[in-house]
């Protein structure tokens, strides 16, 4: 019997009109999580799934799961990702995986063929964090990390929390939080990076994920006139601010590695041309492939920060927006990723993912993997994210082919 296939132009078809909501002038998406324009794009996410006869759920924190039954009820094998995007987002991040999943039950569905396990595509709320902090988070309330109250009451940029935005948007759903049954997570997704580009590599196995840490600091000095005031009287909020974003990047560059440091957010008050800055809020995201790293990247940072405020007379506080540990994923589902590439003959290498996904969460409930394929010049968070066709096509075809054969498995294995 012939394996069912991937339709390709039909994949790219769901890609560009999922795109066109939330779509920019120019391309790109703006699509943050529990906005009207989120509202309509899980509507449409979920006409898909319901239309293909998978049963739909929508827990608490707003995760939707459609569910294409399997021959025996046994825990499903689980794909997806998020439809969320940053403000300046573009067509592939978090949406491939989810509409590649929903193409890959589609032609099973159509060739007749019902696996021994369920499959399941998920889609989970706010994996982004641009709106929210942590990032992760349906995927975190799902696995049981975070409890849906403190979820439900976390306030975003905008001042209103998550349970006023689930409501108003209709996806405050009713399915129990934290005690889901998942076989095994496979996530497909853009790279998000340079490596598989640059190498002409089709295929990653990602082995796992680095370690991500997020500080909000914020300092408070004294606002006074920018002329009459000398330098040496001057308690200057946004210059140690300054200070503690050139340190960040030369902290990174001199432990090298994996370490990386980005300061994404910045707010300054009163934000006028002639006053000196009396507070200063903004963030600071350090990543490392070793947890050990990270955490003395961390202890680095905050001494520094400590120590510039206190030489300009600046008040300093600091809290954790998210903290993940990095994760491997599991050896048996890399191995089958790679295998599977090969075996469909793409050319494939190991690397460990930069950004962070929801298959870091899943991955602390049960057996988790994920499949790159390339983003031209490493390009994402980016209206210009491209990835070529016969890329989006390929990684459809080896995650068809991973979940049925983790579908077919004995309960057992």
């Amino acid at each position: 019997m012939s394996l069912p296939e991937i339709d390709g132009e039909r994949l790219l078809s769901a890609l560009a009109q999922l795109g066109r909501i939330g779509g920019l002038d120019g391309g790109g998406v703006c699509r943050p999580a529990l906005t009207d324009e989120d509202k309509a794009g899980r509507d449409w996410v979920v006409g898909r799934m319901r239309e293909i006869g998978m049963q739909v759920t929508v827990d608490g924190i707003g995760n939707v799961v459609g569910v294409y039954a399997g021959r025996e009820d046994l825990p499903p094998v689980m794909t997806g990702s998020h439809i969320d995007t940053v403000r300046t987002g573009g067509l592939y991040d978090g949406n491939y995986g989810v509409l590649a999943g929903l193409e890959a039950v589609r032609v099973l569905r159509e060739a007749g063929i019902r696996t021994r396990r369920p499959l399941a595509v998920a889609f989970f709320t706010n994996e982004e964090g641009a709106r929210f902090a942590p990032d992760m988070m349906g995927s975190l309330v799902f696995q049981g990390d975070l409890s849906l109250d403190a979820a439900l009451a976390t306030r975003g940029i905008d001042g209103t929390t998550v349970a006023e935005n689930l409501e108003r948007i209709g996806y405050r759903g009713h399915a129990p939080v934290g005690a889901a049954r998942v076989g095994s997570f496979v996530e497909l997704h853009i790279e998000q990076g340079p490596v598989l580009d640059l190498e002409s590599v089709t295929i990653g196995a990602v082995e796992g994920v680095q370690g991500i840490s997020w500080t909000e600091f914020t300092l408070s000095g004294t606002s006074n006139h920018a002329g009459t005031t000398p330098m040496r009287f001057r308690h200057d909020a946004g210059l140690v601010a300054a200070r503690i974003s050139c340190f960040a990047r030369e902290m990174a560059r001199e432990m090298g590695g994996d370490q990386v440091a980005t300061v994404g957010a910045l707010n300054l008050f009163p934000n006028l041309v002639n006053v000196i800055p009396s507070r200063v809020v903004f963030t600071v995201d350090l990543r490392n492939t070793v947890g050990a790293m990270l955490e003395d990247a961390e202890q680095r940072l905050w001494a520094f920060a400590d120590e510039a405020s206190a030489a300009e007379g600046v008040t300093l506080s600091r809290r954790s927006l998210a903290r993940f540990d990095p994760v491997k994923f599991d050896p048996a589902l890399i191995g089958l990723v790679e295998a599977t590439a090969r075996e469909l003959g793409y050319s494939v290498r190991r690397l460990p993912s930069g950004a962070g996904h929801d298959a870091q969460i899943l991955a602390r409930m049960c057996p988790a993997a994920m499949i790159f394929v390339p983003s031209v010049a490493g390009l994402s968070h980016n209206v210009r994210e491209h990835t070529e066709p016969a890329d989006l096509v390929a990684g459809a075809r080896v995650l068809l082919r991973v979940l049925m054969q983790l579908a077919d498995r004995q309960p057992d294995q």
